[in-house]
């Protein structure tokens, strides 16, 4: 439950800080003083939508921290997404920016709103003002079925059956239309294909050839030059390994006279050397040269062919293997697209998938229907309905990411009328009884720490008030409520009495929130009764409805 609220520069309010206990607080004030900006306070704070207009005029940010005291459920949440802090505490806090922008914390740790909405649905659920107008709406009936049922992971499987199935439906769509184009393009790819795949080319075949023709070519050239090469150095009479062994040979015995000719002989002896291995390598080479004129003339007509082919498909002769897999895989995905029958294979299976999901659904929505319906209509007749019943039909309709359900809400005024249309004949203040009657079903079905209701008694008064008033405090026995209201008998019914009030001592006005003592509370349940003029009858009448 909520047990602190601080705010800070949010609209009308400068600083304010609430301490909140169980059970059912009341939130009360003149029109306009701002009761409904500590729900958007607290709707911010749980991951509402930020709005710049939320910062007070002239403030740099706005800021708001709540504290909330958890169950292990939520405990467990926080561990699973590291945010622990206190055991059975959570702190959550949000500002926003002069700009718009927001910054969202859990526990003093950074998280994005998505998993501030998350976290705040487990622990607080605000119903609006205006909420049960939205029981004219069929879609907003549906929610409401799924709310209490607690349908949220169904619904989601049925949109996402739902997305899947219409993925298909379009993917089989634009094969169906662009066959044509794509035929053609498969026709044109395969006849690349077989021209290039017909060469069968290794990757690096082209490099090679080119060094084995150039070899191939020249082959009489290189015995030639290497074997005439060996001879300068070591076989002719004047060979250079010869002439150079001679001249070391001479320097030899002068060395023992003279040391300062030792270098150049350990040049000359090296010289030998080196001129001697280079004549092997070269005999060597000669030895291993192949005058093979059948094999350059294979080398010639395969590299032709490649060339021909290269040039007739306008590429370099070294890209075609590479050019071939590209064209291959280009090739596969036209088949995958222009598979008509395998897309409509996949477009019936995620149909039948999406129907399978849906039924479930429908299955569970018309026995939550009958739960509802029975618990709104034990509800309605405590709130001077007595003898109406609600009825709620669950009928299979035009498919979407809803599901297969049409819902509709219908009410019988008494015992022996047939139930209409609820959009039909319930009149405004019915339809608030009814729309508090399921926010108070759904609260039972998906229990909340805190529920939080905005004038959900609008437009009843008299002995419906006192009914609702003691309704909303028999819910606050079993866990926290907060209710913004007009009405005395609602009020007067709360175990916890906050006043909301505006007021300028100088400057802007600027609202104000202070917890009402039990003199304070007659004076306000004596201005909500009296208005301006609060005279002893209306105190007097007031106590009377804050007796027990």
């Amino acid at each position: 439950m909520l047990r602190h609220l601080r705010l800070r520069d949010i609209v009308l309010i400068e600083e304010a800080e609430l301490d909140f206990d169980s059970g059912f607080n009341v939130l009360s004030g003149e029109t306009g003083a701002g009761k409904s900006i500590l729900l958007d306070a607290l709707g911010l704070a749980i991951g509402n939508r930020a709005d710049a207009q939320l910062v007070r005029a002239g403030a740099l940010r706005a800021e708001v921290s709540a504290e909330f005291e958890i169950s292990a459920a939520v405990d467990h949440w926080l561990s699973e997404h590291e945010l622990s802090g206190d055991a059975g505490t959570l702190w959550l806090r949000r500002v926003v920016e002069a700009d718009g922008r927001s910054r969202a914390f859990v526990n003093g740790h950074p998280v994005p709103a998505a998993l501030l909405r998350e976290l705040g649905e487990q622990v607080l659920a605000i119903h609006g003002q205006h909420a049960h107008q939205s029981l004219l709406r069929s879609n907003a009936q549906r929610a409401m079925l799924d709310d209490f049922a607690g349908n949220d992971e169904q619904v989601q499987q049925v949109a996402n059956a739902w997305r899947l199935w219409q993925s298909a439906e379009a993917t089989l769509g634009n094969a169906r239309a662009a066959g044509d184009q794509i035929q053609r393009e498969r026709d044109q790819l395969a006849w690349q294909i077989e021209e290039l795949a017909g060469l069968n080319m290794a990757t690096d075949e082209w490099a090679e050839l080119e060094i084995e023709q150039k070899r191939l070519a020249h082959a009489a050239a290189l015995l030639e030059g290497a074997r005439s090469s060996s001879a300068a150095l070591r076989e002719d009479d004047q060979a250079i390994g010869v002439a150079i062994e001679r001249l070391a040979q001479r320097l030899r015995p002068l060395c023992g006279i003279d040391r300062a000719l030792a270098p150049a002989l350990e040049l000359l002896e090296t010289a030998a050397i080196a001129t001697a291995e280079a004549a092997d390598i070269l005999n060597r080479y000669a030895e291993r040269i192949d005058l093979d004129p059948d094999r350059l003339d294979q080398v010639d007509r395969r590299m032709g062919a490649i060339h021909q082919t290269a040039r007739k498909l306008r590429m370099a002769p070294e890209t075609i293997p590479s050019v071939l897999s590209a064209l291959q895989e280009r090739l596969s995905e036209l088949d995958d697209a222009v598979d008509v029958a395998g897309l409509e294979r996949t477009a019936r299976a995620a149909h039948l998938r999406y129907l399978e999901t849906a039924r479930e659904l429908h299955h569970t929505r018309e026995q939550a229907a009958a739960r509802l319906a029975a618990a709104v209509t034990a509800a309605i007749a405590g709130l001077g309905m007595a003898g109406s019943r609600l009825a709620i039909t669950v009928e299979e309709s035009d498919p979407g990411p809803w599901g297969i359900d049409r819902i509709d809400y219908h009410i019988a005024g008494h015992a022996d009328s047939p139930p209409r249309l609820l959009s039909k004949i319930a009149s405004g203040g019915e339809l608030s009884r009814i729309g508090l009657a399921i926010a108070v079903a759904a609260a039972h079905a998906q229990p909340t720490g805190t529920l939080v209701f905005d004038e959900a008694d609008s437009g009843v008064s008299g002995a419906v008030a006192e009914l609702i008033g003691r309704l909303m405090r028999k819910l606050g026995e079993s866990r926290q409520v907060l209710c913004v209201t007009h009405l005395p008998q609602v009020a007067a019914r709360a175990h916890h009495h906050f006043q909301v009030s505006k007021g300028s001592t100088t400057g802007p006005p600027m609202t104000s929130v202070r917890a009402l003592d039990d003199s304070q509370r007659i004076e306000e349940i004596a201005r909500m009764l009296g208005g301006v003029a609060i005279t002893s009858t209306t105190r007097s009448h007031a106590r009377e409805l804050l007796a027990p």
